[in-house]
């Protein structure tokens, strides 16, 4: 559950960074974060899935896990969040 969260909290991050530097991708507050934390658990399990996961420490919390995901999740979820707003305005124009 944890790393779940962790790749949510670093979507939404990445995906709030990139629709603020990335001109032309900003999508608003809202719309940043939420494509940010979709493509964050996406990528995150992605990336968990090639890199083979692992599994928390037994009775805690394995920190270099818990950073590999917010790190994973926040730039999978600029990506997402930027190729999503640029193909928005392409729509929109």
């Amino acid at each position: 559950m944890e790393q779940f969260l962790a790749q949510i909290i670093g979507g939404a991050v990445g995906g709030a960074a990139g629709g603020k530097v990335v001109k032309g991708s900003d999508m608003g507050n809202i719309g940043n974060l939420i494509a940010g934390a979709v493509g964050g658990v996406g990528g995150g399990q992605l990336l968990g899935g090639l890199l083979g996961g692992g599994a928390a420490a037994a009775g805690g919390l394995d920190i270099g896990l818990m950073l590999g995901n917010l790190v994973g999740g926040g730039v999978a979820g600029l990506i997402v969040q930027v190729v999503v707003g640029m193909i928005l305005k392409k729509i929109r124009n």
